[in-house]
């Protein structure tokens, strides 16, 4: 049984891994693609509408690329999670289907008029249609982070006595205390993503001297947006999320900050050190003392209760696993702050562009991004374990008995080769329409 869970844990994991690849950068590229349309619309300028037309094209890629691999996961609800999908499909079915008939069509609809529309539907039209891709992209994200709201911290719902779940209260779901902060991160992570990459294209244009004016509209935006977003990331929106774990599941805090035991006259904050799961400490350890008592609670004294105030039981399933993953992420996000900060200061001092060392830094800067929003959904779901829906379903309560271990290895297989192929495709294309440019558009 063990075996068998371990197998559908790490399938899903690979396979929403992969496919959180692509939406994150079209959640965030939508609302450069808005910014770029609407500089076009107030000053006449062609490079602004070139520039969109751009970064929609590698949206395009990107969408098309989510689709793909998002399909899987979908079976996999019915394959190998077919317990968790009876019993409270009655719940996560309502926004996993609004966000298919809402969000999606919206979002492919008036894709395809904006690539293929502009000469049909004039200029002010083709603004709308941009937007309303932005609109579908993000309606996306709040449907889905409203159903993984619900798993992490579930209201609105009544079981039956044969143990399945039911919606009591509809606008529950988009109440939830949960949603809203989860979705504000999620958001301002996904702008983070499109900034380094927009940024990098930019220093990429600049280093090779090559389409050279777009490559500095490139790389402004992407500085000044990215570290607009990396701000907004830690604060107000990631000390919100942080105050929501320890509120609601306040064992996954203890668990993400490394406090084994309570301490009586406030929490440090870990900078850096070593889970050592058998003598219940941390190795190495580098903290500095009440800071985290001050930023949860904003009390210098306040406890703050470690892991040893909990059942084991209660505990998540991989603590060292969830503690780096929220340390990787904090990490990155604080040298993203770093990063754009001093890039802005070389933009505002006009030396960017002549620069060279920080223009490579840079464009070599892009994966670390992608790394830092996977963490971070990695903190969120390795924090909720051992629960599916948390404090009410656990996890080896929700996969499919008939499905044996040997069969869910053997299809994880099957899918990596897949994606393997996929992703070599996905760089070829991206890489193409990147070393073509705005400028090889036809208008």
């Amino acid at each position: 049984m063990e075996d068998m869970i371990f197998y559908d844990r790490l399938q899903f994991a690979f396979t929403i891994t992969f496919h959180y690849i692509f939406p994150q950068l079209t959640m965030g590229l939508s609302l450069l693609i808005v910014y770029y349309k609407w500089k076009y619309l107030r000053n006449n300028n062609e490079k602004y509408n070139n520039a969109a037309k751009f970064l929609m094209k590698i949206f395009a890629i990107n969408f098309t690329m989510g689709v793909i691999t998002g399909i899987p996961m979908e079976f996999q609800f019915g394959t190998n999670w077919a317990k968790f999908s009876e019993l409270t499909g009655g719940i996560i079915g309502q926004t996993l289907a609004m966000e298919g008939l809402f969000s999606f069509f919206l979002e492919s609809s008036f894709l395809a008029l904006f690539i293929f529309g502009e000469k049909l539907m004039g200029q002010k039209l083709h603004f709308l249609t941009g937007f309303l891709v932005f609109l579908g992209s993000w309606a996306s994200g709040w449907f889905i982070l409203a159903t993984n709201a619900w798993m992490q911290h579930p209201v609105g719902y009544e079981i039956l006595e044969n143990g399945k779940f039911v919606l009591e209260n509809f606008s529950a779901l988009f109440t939830n205390p949960w949603l809203l902060p989860a979705f504000l991160h999620n958001q301002m992570a996904s702008v983070v993503t499109s900034s380094f990459v927009v940024a990098s294209i930019g220093a990429f244009y600049i280093l090779r001297k090559k389409q050279v004016e777009y490559g500095k509209l490139f790389l402004k935006t992407g500085v000044v947006f990215g570290l607009i977003s990396s701000l907004l990331v830690a604060f107000p929106t990631g000390d919100w999320n942080a105050k929501n774990v320890a509120k609601y599941q306040p064992a996954a805090f203890a668990a993400m900050e490394g406090i084994f035991e309570t301490e009586e006259a406030g929490a440090e904050i870990v900078l850096i050190g070593q889970p050592n799961m058998v003598e219940k400490k941390l190795d190495n350890k580098i903290a500095v003392p009440n800071i985290l008592s001050f930023l949860t609670h904003q009390d210098w004294n306040k406890q703050i209760p470690g892991m040893d105030q909990f059942k084991e039981e209660e505990l998540p399933d991989n603590i060292p696993a969830l503690y780096y993953s929220y340390h990787i992420m904090v990490g990155l996000g604080t040298i993203f702050i770093g990063i754009m900060a001093l890039a802005l200061f070389f933009l505002w001092r006009k030396k960017l562009y002549t620069f060279k060392p920080l223009l490579w830094f840079i464009m070599f800067l892009v994966p670390f991004p992608y790394i830092a929003n996977i963490t971070g959904w990695y903190t969120a779901e390795l924090g909720r374990q051992p629960y599916l829906v948390y404090g009410l379903l656990k996890t080896s309560d929700g996969v499919s008995p008939t499905v044996s271990s040997g069969n869910t290895l053997f299809t994880l297989l099957g899918f990596v080769a897949l994606y393997m192929l996929l992703g070599l495709l996905f760089l070829v294309l991206v890489g193409k329409t990147i070393n073509e440019g705005p400028k090889l558009q036809k208008h």
